[in-house]
């Protein structure tokens, strides 16, 4: 199969070379064994310590030197929040923020044979940093907090010259490419059987015949392989585009390859019982997405948390389209931020330049996301803040980010506190069914319903969601008639997406579709596609009319 390693796990999807070496066993935190990249937290990593916001890891691995790739990288997908590593005594560097990945050349470093690993780890839940939804006291929408090293662990050999990235940018019949290395010289690109001779460090154009371009009912992948002298990389594309257009009625709408599209979204939040952020296999994010298509759905909104790349990829393989939050870091008011604004009173005093570390550090992780998943064709947007969570400087930090990467759309500030430069606008909706109505700029009514609906298995916490639970007749019916009573009739007014509160369930929140562990599809699969079916229809008598 030509894109058989996007099923299999591999950490880099975009750059895959053979026999990646993962060091994820054989571990010790804190001088107890633990199973990595399981968070300490969680049940998974097997750990019998007690989290205290200090973690020194240790491992030993045997490596064998490959002669014809002597340069060697090792690997981190993620640690939360700051680490320390350190190779057979060497300080290979630290690294700041728990959700990107990050590596270290170790060539000189490594041995033949035996060689000791640590990782010392700080993280006190410090809200300098992006935090997520993450908590040192889990209740309602508020989760168990996660520490360490929480995505796998690996080395990868390659050549002297080795490609460090490949970057893509996609229209609707061909592709800019542009493949980054230490020195520039001729690289051969393979694509559909044919071959193109280019160099590395600077922007090819590649047009490509007869065109197929990605939609979430088929979703197109082009492979690719190149050639860098010894170095071999496999990757691969899709052609598609996003925008917003203004269309013959006077609306501007959300546009995928330049047609109007109606983003029938859930709110993912990616937690997993077993592993909390981590899945236990790359096939449980595939299980999430198939899960959400089954019931009609195109689009899933990434709830601010970044997750391992395969995700991604398995959005890109199946056809998902992704709306991404950034991670909130900084204060939350519940009063401010929830109570207020869910009242109406959707006003909020923000300073309007980006200083000090946490305001800096957010919108350089910001840009660290958007170079992580650029090349993801199923990302066509991204959420930068969240009910005013963490909200500075708005206007400033769109533009920044915009100007960075113009080929998605951003919503500035999703749910509330208007007023600032942004592509679309927003509401969250809850407790009520309210017709909306778009102004001039495309509307997502970006969260809403979040129904409770009980069976049980919450691990002693409180069970959570918004309203009563009646049953799950009665949750049916209630989901039913938010489509019938607000989503329809303001599809009819313009709204260009709707994102039902949520997936799954979470913890102790029970408005999931599917159970927490994925075995109980809550909703009647028939039910939920036809009312996919009545939203495509409004959507499309809409944008044409």
């Amino acid at each position: 199969m030509e894109l058989d390693w996007l099923r299999n796990g591999y950490p880099r999807s975009q750059m895959y070379r053979d026999k990646p070496f993962f060091i994820n066993s054989s571990w010790t935190l804190n001088g107890m064994p633990i199973d990595v990249p399981f968070p300490p937290e969680s049940s998974a990593s097997h750990w019998n310590g007690q989290p205290d916001g200090h973690y020194h890891y240790e491992t030993a691995f045997t490596f064998s030197q490959i002669m014809d790739k002597p340069r060697v990288f090792l690997h981190f997908g993620a640690v939360d929040q700051t680490a320390s590593v350190l190779l057979n005594g060497q300080l290979l560097g630290q690294h700041e923020g728990g959700y990107l990945p990050f590596c270290y050349e170790i060539t000189g470093i490594v041995r033949e044979g035996r060689n000791t690993l640590s990782v010392d780890v700080q993280d006190t839940f410090d809200h300098i940093y992006p935090y997520g939804k993450q908590s040192e006291n889990p209740k309602g929408m508020w989760y168990t907090g996660v520490s360490g090293i929480w995505q796998p662990v690996w080395l990868e050999t390659v050549p002297e010259q080795f490609l460090s990235d490949i970057q893509i940018r996609s229209s609707l019949s061909g592709i800019d490419i542009r493949l980054e290395s230490e020195t520039t010289g001729p690289a051969d690109v393979v694509i559909k059987g044919d071959t193109c001779h280019l160099s590395t460090n600077c922007w090819h154009s590649i047009e490509i015949m007869d065109p197929e371009h990605w939609t979430p009912e088929h979703p197109k992948l082009y492979p690719v392989a190149v050639v860098f002298g010894q170095d071999h990389v496999r990757s691969y594309f899709a052609l598609r585009t996003v925008e917003i257009r203004e269309m013959p009625g006077g609306h501007s709408l959300i546009c995928l390859n330049g047609q109007p599209v109606y983003l029938h979204g859930l709110l993912d939040q990616g937690y997993f019982p077993e592993g909390i952020y981590t899945a236990a296999d790359p096939k449980q994010y595939e299980t999430d997405i198939l899960n959400a298509k089954a019931l009609g759905f195109n689009t899933l909104r990434k709830h601010i948390k970044i997750e391992a790349d395969v995700f991604y990829a398995l959005c890109d393989l199946h056809g998902i389209l992704v709306l991404q939050d950034m991670v909130n870091s900084g204060p939350y008011s519940y009063i401010r931020d929830t109570v207020l604004a869910n009242l109406g009173l959707k006003y909020h005093h923000e300073k309007q330049s980006i200083e000090g570390k946490r305001e800096s550090f957010f919108v350089e992780h910001c840009k660290g996301i958007q170079a992580h998943l650029g090349n993801h064709p199923c990302i066509i947007g991204y959420t930068i803040f969240n009910e005013g969570w963490g909200q500075f400087a708005t206007s400033s930090v769109y533009l920044l980010l915009k100007a960075n990467d113009p080929s998605r759309f951003y919503i500035s500030a999703s749910g509330w506190y208007k007023g600032y430069e942004t592509d679309v606008d927003s509401e969250h909706v809850y407790f009520r069914n309210k017709v909306l109505h778009a102004d001039k700029r495309p509307l997502l009514l970006s969260e809403c319903g979040g129904f409770p609906c009980d069976l049980g298995g919450h691990d002693g916490l409180k069970a959570y969601g918004y309203g009563k639970d009646n049953g799950q007749t009665a949750w049916m019916d209630r989901i039913s008639t938010l489509y019938k009573e607000m989503i329809l009739p303001s599809i009819r007014n313009g709204l260009n997406g709707s994102i039902y509160t949520q997936l799954t369930d979470v913890e102790g929140e029970i408005n999931g579709l599917y159970s927490y562990d994925r075995s109980i599809c809550k909703a009647d699969i028939q039910k939920m596609n036809t009312l996919a079916s009545a939203c495509r229809e409004a959507f499309a008598n809409f944008a044409f009319s």
